[in-house]
């Protein structure tokens, strides 16, 4: 009887298609849901009359900055069309993520996307139902998901609102995750206050599958039916991160938790499990997951993408709340759902399948002859609209947008010109905080809460430069992916330093001996109301899509997340980007280890005095200023092709590459990552202060056994890559002759200590 009340009360307030034209100046709550004026006005335009409350709904969750990129997209276009796709790419842009053939008939799906403000709110189910969002985007593709991993930033880690939010997320990622069976292989934790009201919770997922399983989003044949399956719709959240992404925060702090997703991961495995069966059984037609703006992308997509119209009934939409008004089924972000387009000779064995699997599957519609998406509530039209007009034909702005007046001044205040340690005592003392910082501290703590090889098929996971998983285990066919991003360097230079972080994370899966293969992105800034943020954008977009160009990644997709910000105080411009890479056989590959004494070390690249946005200069003086380092893609390419040839022909044993933090972070990595020391010798004509701090990009510290040594100089001879012998692996503490040593004890007390002191 209750639902039956709730039903004929929400017929009693329904606002009908019928009903919408014969009262146009009927009042609507555009504003409070996110639309501008002039975009109200445009939907009464395309609809020739005024939006039902339905349809309002689906229009501002649809054009909401997070699902229809109205501020980004003029830019974003120039992945498109600068970046050539290569033979490699598969699916590319427009999709629920990019595929590439990884070889042996195998492809790879992946994407990076943001949870950001939702992690603010509620950290746990934030992160949580970030994991379980990207997981869909690649099951949706066809794919098994094979491993996931987090770049995360938070505020300082010794304010008290980091120790609220940092155990959330780091909880809610390896609970969602684990639970799914999936391993975690990769990411970065960043502390900087200026993440403080708006930490990054990136998550990015890898999937596999063969050549012929690849699944588009896309409802096409009139007759076939529209089958929503998977958790029951409920009140949580309810516009979700269509509506919290496309805002900033007030200063007064967190606010707006109904608006956050609740997580079941067993469910969500549930649902894996189904779908993949479902795929092998090949009884979908197109399919598509349930994460931003719920069934109005979902429905909204499909249609779009396909050859006709579509019909649905609202009211058999499976609910945990029979209150929920159609509105608010539409609007609501529930996770754990799929609507998949099924010929109608399969939907009897799909049903069977998803009742084998204890998931719920409802028939709500049927694909039409018509151009029209339809949606209707116990026998009224709510809905009646061109899917186009709301799922790819949104808003589209030419943000004004213009470079900083304290740009130059931020550029002007050099770090190069900061007080550098006077003493060899004074430089130890500094080589001691600055592995014990939290950026550059072991993250531990963290990352032991995340499994990191179940499956089994983990070959690499962090603390490694790059994660890296076999995907045949007859042929050890293997990919590798890595995630960078360093906002310190974007503030500096928001081009130079999309193209570093896109040189950080290419280096990073080459060190590993995989050979880079494409790019998916997530580009985090704050107000794109603010001329300065968006010049940061056009600036860091150009950056990308240039780098990507000449080193010949193309762009599978990505994600934008703009609003980060809190008041009129924005982060840091964070270009976050993922190189993915394969390697023919996972043996091969090498780890950052300096295991095996007597080895030799060379340092590969340039090393000059670029300290601009350094670990130091933060860490030592709490000073950002100058320019960052000088970006040479030619460069990183040759030093890629010298990197995977060396672990390809066995010449190296270990490597590392040089970033954060510069030589002496490194080599600290690696000596405690295999329990050897190392003794170092300053090159000539380098000052032991720039040897050990510098952060000149291309570049990578390698051990090579002595039996290699002649053939890996000739190689990098005959390449033109310049390399330098600075060391040997030996003893039980890192030694820079003539100037100071630290027993590897000492290290590791200072590297292990700090996380578990602010957050265990």
């Amino acid at each position: 009887m209750t639902t039956e009340r709730n039903e004929s009360a929400a017929k009693g307030r329904l606002d009908t298609v019928k009903h919408a034209a014969a009262t146009p100046e009927a009042e609507q709550p555009w504003k409070e849901l996110g639309l501008k004026e002039d975009e109200y006005a445009r939907i009464r335009e395309i609809l020739g009359r005024r939006p039902t409350g339905a349809e309002l709904a689906m229009y501002s969750v649809m054009w909401s900055e997070h699902c229809s990129y109205k501020s980004s997209k003029v830019h974003l276009k120039q992945f498109g069309e600068k970046v050539p796709v290569n033979d490699a790419m598969l699916v590319g842009i427009g999709e629920n993520a990019g595929v590439v053939d990884v070889g042996q008939g195998y492809a790879v799906t992946f994407k990076v996307e943001s949870h950001n403000h939702p992690s603010y709110i509620e950290p746990y189910q934030g992160a949580a139902t970030g994991v379980g969002g990207i997981v869909r985007d690649i099951l949706a593709m066809g794919a098994r998901p094979v491993a996931v991993v987090d770049p995360l930033r938070f505020g300082a880690a010794d304010h008290p609102d980091t120790r609220r939010v940092l155990p959330g997320v780091v909880a809610g990622i390896g609970g969602y995750g684990n639970c799914l069976g999936l391993p975690n292989i990769g990411g970065e934790v960043v502390f900087d206050a200026c993440y403080q009201g708006n930490p990054l919770v990136n998550a990015g997922c890898i999937g596999v599958m063969k050549h012929e399983d690849i699944h588009l989003a896309k409802a096409s044949g009139t007759g076939n039916k529209v089958i929503l399956y998977g958790a029951r719709t409920g009140g949580d959240g309810i516009g979700g991160v269509s509506v919290l992404a496309s805002e900033t925060f007030e200063s007064t702090g967190p606010a707006k938790r109904p608006a956050v997703q609740v997580g079941d991961p067993f469910q969500e495995k549930l649902l894996i499990e189904c779908t993949l069966e479902i795929f092998r059984e090949k009884l979908v037609a197109g399919i598509q997951d349930l994460g931003g703006a719920g069934l109005s992308c979902a429905t909204s997509e499909l249609a779009s993408a396909g050859s006709g119209g579509m019909r649905v009934e609202l009211d058999t939409v499976p609910l945990r709340d029979s209150s929920l008004s159609p509105e608010e089924i539409l609007m609501s972000e529930s996770q754990e759902r799929m609507c998949a387009i099924v010929e109608p000779q399969y939907v009897e064995r799909f049903m069977a399948i998803c009742e084998k699997w204890d998931v719920i599957a409802t028939d709500i519609g049927e694909v039409t002859e018509g151009s029209q998406l339809e949606i209707f509530w116990h026998g009224e039209q709510i809905v009646d609209v061109p899917p186009r007009s709301v799922a790819h034909e949104g808003p589209t702005y030419n943000r004004p947008y213009a470079r900083p007046d304290w740009q130059d001044a931020l550029q002007a205040d050099d770090a190069n010109k900061l007080p550098r340690p006077a003493t060899s005592g004074e430089l130890r003392e500094q080589v001691l905080r600055l592995v014990a910082s939290p950026n550059q501290a072991s993250k531990a703590w963290i990352t032991d809460q995340y499994d990191r090889f179940v499956q089994g098929n983990t070959v690499l996971a962090m603390p490694e430069d790059a994660g890296m998983v076999r995907i045949d285990e007859e042929s050890n066919l293997g990919v590798t992916m890595a995630t960078d991003g360093n906002g310190r360097f974007a503030k500096l230079d928001p081009y130079a330093g999309a193209q570093l972080a896109l040189a950080e994370a290419y280096r990073n899966v080459a060190t590993t001996g995989a050979k880079p293969l494409a790019i998916s992105d997530c580009l985090n800034f704050g107000s794109p109301e603010d001329p300065a943020v968006m010049w940061q954008f056009a600036e860091a977009t150009r950056g990308l899509a240039d780098g990507c160009l000449e080193l010949g990644t193309p762009v599978t997709g990505g994600n934008v997340s703009l609003y980060n910000q809190t008041g009129d105080a924005a982060i840091h411009p964070t270009p976050v980007v993922a190189v993915l890479g394969v390697i023919d056989d996972v043996n091969r590959r090498t780890p950052m280890a300096f295991a095996e004494e007597g080895q030799l070390l060379y340092l590969l690249g340039d090393t000059r005095e670029e300290l601009g946005g350094s670990a130091w200069s933060q860490v030592v003086h709490d000073h950002l200023g100058g320019v960052p380092p000088r970006v040479d893609l030619g460069r990183e390419k040759l030093l890629a092709e010298i990197l995977i040839s060396a672990s390809r022909d066995g010449m190296i044993d270990a490597a590392h590459d040089l970033s954060d933090g510069g030589l002496i972070q490194a080599v600290t990595e690696s000596c405690l990552r295999g329990g050897k020391g190392a003794r170092l010798i300053v090159p000539d004509g380098l000052s032991a202060f720039t040897f050990l701090f510098s952060e000149s990009a291309g570049r990578a510290v390698v051990s090579i056994p002595r039996s290699e040594e002649l053939r890996f100089n000739d190689m990098c001879g005959a390449r033109g890559l310049p390399v330098t012998r600075i060391g040997v692996v030996d003893g039980d503490e890192i030694e820079v002759q003539g100037e100071f040593s630290i027993a590897l004890s000492e290290l590791k007390s200072a590297h292990e200590a700090t996380v578990p002191g602010l957050f265990a």
